[in-house]
């Protein structure tokens, strides 16, 4: 119930697809909403206090996602062939979004030197930082991968929505249900 097999996903999968959909909703409204904060708003330091810490804790959600991603079977694709390519393709660009977004937040907010404090429980130092235009440029690919990542989000949403009523195909069900098994 936990791993995946071939053909269903496992509860540790499934998690953490979710937990990384609802934190990379919440983190682009927050993120959107926060820009537009005047300084002396009440939320003008703690929005992006909460936006910095979700966005390392998923972080290290993705990058432990991967490693698990990396050491369970994935289950079979459906579809026609070039559905399923178009799929591991969407999938591959995803993950790569998801890591530049991060990253390039990551560098945004340690381009001065000092870590971001994770909600008190821990510090994420700051290990690259002092480049020429850091914040600036970093800013720039922050908000136009996160805009992407939003659409082909949308997109991947939209194709399982695809394959669930209009297929009639347990893609959308799978990554519900742990280890879901169509019964024929």
């Amino acid at each position: 119930m936990w791993t995946n097999t071939r053909t269903g996903w496992g509860c540790i999968s499934i998690v953490l697809h979710w937990l990384s959909a609802l934190a990379i909703i919440g983190l682009f409204a927050l993120g959107w909403w926060m820009t537009d904060l005047g300084y002396y708003d009440d939320w003008y330091n703690l929005a992006p206090w909460w936006h910095r810490g979700i966005g390392v804790l998923l972080l290290l959600a993705t990058l432990g996602r991967l490693v698990w991603r990396l050491l369970q079977p994935a289950p079979v694709g459906r579809g026609h062939r070039l559905e399923r390519l178009a799929a591991h393709v969407g999938h591959v660009l995803l993950y790569g979004l998801m890591l530049l977004v991060l990253i390039s937040g990551y560098l945004i907010s340690t381009a001065e030197g000092k870590g971001i404090d994770v909600f008190g429980w821990f510090e994420a130092p700051a290990v690259l930082f002092g480049l020429p235009n850091q914040a600036s440029l970093a800013g720039l690919i922050h908000w136009y991968a996160a805009l992407v990542l939003i659409v082909l989000s949308a997109g991947h949403a939209l194709a399982a929505i695809k394959h669930h009523l209009f297929d009639r195909n347990d893609v959308l069900v799978r990554m519900i249900f742990p280890r879901y098994t169509r019964r024929r």
